[in-house]
This record gives structure tokens, sequence and C-alpha cells, in this order.
């Protein structure tokens, strides 16, 4: 199976910029897919990006669309989250997650997740 560490998190002013990184260990080769997930205090956790191993399609949330990439480094098995323009309502615990499963990856339904990491937007 796959261990997710991500790092990066903290806190920003709004208007500011973050870049998160989830490094994968373990049994990284038949990953289909890789995503970050993030959940505010208080409320259900909502996928931000999606991210397709194999070819690099990606999907996004329309509350980051074009604010947040996601991206992949193959070699170094590392998946990022580049966030722009942060808003206060960006604020919340950021995880990283991966999948085996085609048929899961389309329903959001991921098996293997990170720690999270924090991110804070002040107005």
């Amino acid at each position: 199976q796959v261990q997710l560490v991500e790092s990066g998190g903290g806190s920003v002013q709004a208007g500011g910029s973050l870049r998160l990184s989830c490094a994968a260990f373990g049994y990284t080769y038949s990953v289909v897919c890789m995503g970050w997930f993030r959940q505010a205090l208080g409320k259900e956790r909502e996928g931000v990006a999606t991210i397709y191993t194999n070819g690099g399609v990606t999907d996004y949330a329309d509350s980051v669309k074009g604010r947040f990439t996601i991206s992949q480094d193959s070699a170094e098995n590392t998946l990022f989250l580049e966030m722009k323009s942060l808003k206060p309502e960006d604020t919340a615990m950021y995880y990283c997650a991966a999948e085996y499963t085609p048929r899961r990856c389309g329903r959001n339904e991921y098996n293997y997740w990170g720690q999270g990491t924090q991110v804070t937007v002040s107005s």
C-alpha cells in the first residue's frame, strides 16, 4: 500500500499563495489517481483537485478553478497543490489521498490518506 505525508501548510493573508506537497511512499506504481481534499471546522470534507497519474488529466472544484493547480513529479513520487489568490474561505485542513481503483477515483472514494496539513488564510 501507499503512505502519504503532506507538508507546506501555514498561515497567509488573503491574496497570498502557498504550495502544498505530498510525498508518497511504498507501493506507488499502481496508483491510478491522487487528490487533494480539505475540511474546514464544522464542515464536511470536500474534494479540491484530482490528477490521474497516467496522463496527468486534472479536475478541480469550481471554488478553486483558476486559483489552484494540482501537479505531480512522478520521478519523486510527489504531489503538489499550488494555491494562489487565497481567500479566508480556503482555510481548512488539507489532505492528500491516493487510490488504485479507477472507478473509485471517479467517485472521489479514496482509500489512502495522509495526516493533513493546516492552511489558514486571514482577511
